[in-house]
């Protein structure tokens, strides 16, 4: 039985500036952290996988020489920034679960069209598990939600562009790689799911737009509905999607590197 995984942030919506920012600043704000991530630095900050490393790349000597609450030890570091992720979590998913960020184009569709045909169906994310969750609900509804296998946040040692995640999901899936297709939005995302060896679909995000997708077998403005269709930026030709991407296009894209396998081997 295929898989289908999606990325969460970026994929299922478009999150990070207009969620994850803000929640990050009102966390720092909460906590006294004198810090304020503009668009621009969060724009390099969503180069780390995971929160919590973003958050840990902020607490630098240049931090502690301006900020009197620096953290005396590690321990007491670990304290804060696990503090500070759980309640930019609770800011986070309190939007997520208002309706204020919408779902990108396809997405829902897509994944009823996986689940009517007996695919898999799983998330794979470096974000925490209740914002990946809340995000899902919003992105395809609850019912069909219910069906996902969601794989977020620190279930694995090691964040994307690491392959942990997409591994520890087949494994969990009972896939094997190339039976799988992975929807990503990132470099980092997209060279977690190669080295894991599954076939990638890009749907490029606010900030990735301009990112390297090599290897990618489509990257695509996004999964396309009526009001927004799909624009095919690169592709390697096994799918050449309308203006709606479809269960079949993902399959050719699945039996493209399948067949790529069977050469090798």
């Amino acid at each position: 039985m295929p898989a289908l995984i999606f990325d969460c942030d970026g994929v299922l919506a478009d999150t990070e500036m207009s969620g994850h920012l803000p929640a990050f600043n009102q966390a720092f704000h909460e906590f006294g952290v004198p810090v304020v991530w503009t668009v621009a630095e969060y724009g390099e900050r969503v180069r780390i996988g995971g929160g919590k490393e973003r958050m840990r790349a902020e607490f630098t000597p240049a931090l502690a020489a301006r900020w009197p609450g620096f953290p005396r030890s590690d321990g007491e570091l670990d304290d804060l920034i696990a503090a500070l992720h759980r309640r930019k979590t609770e800011i986070y998913t309190r939007e997520i679960d208002a309706g204020r960020i919408d779902p990108r184009p396809g997405v829902a569709r897509l994944a009823e069209q996986a689940a009517a045909a007996g695919w898999r169906l799983a998330v794979a994310s470096t974000s925490a598990e209740p914002s990946v969750r809340a995000v899902l609900r919003r992105a395809v509804g609850a019912d069909l939600a219910a069906r996902f296998a969601v794989f977020a946040g620190d279930v694995v040692a090691h964040k994307k562009p690491a392959p942990d995640i997409y591994l520890h999901a087949l494994t969990e899936l009972g896939v094997p790689a190339e039976d799988a297709v992975v929807v990503e939005d990132s470099a980092i995302g997209l060279r977690a799911a190669r080295a894991a060896g599954i076939a990638t679909i890009v749907t490029v995000s606010a900030y990735t737009a301009e990112e390297d997708f090599d290897g990618a077998a489509l990257v695509l403005s996004s999964l396309g509905d009526a009001e927004e269709p799909a624009r095919v930026l690169a592709g390697t030709g096994a799918a050449r999607p309308g203006r709606e991407v479809v269960l079949d296009d993902v399959d050719a894209v699945r039996r493209a590197r399948t067949a790529q396998e069977g050469e090798r081997s």
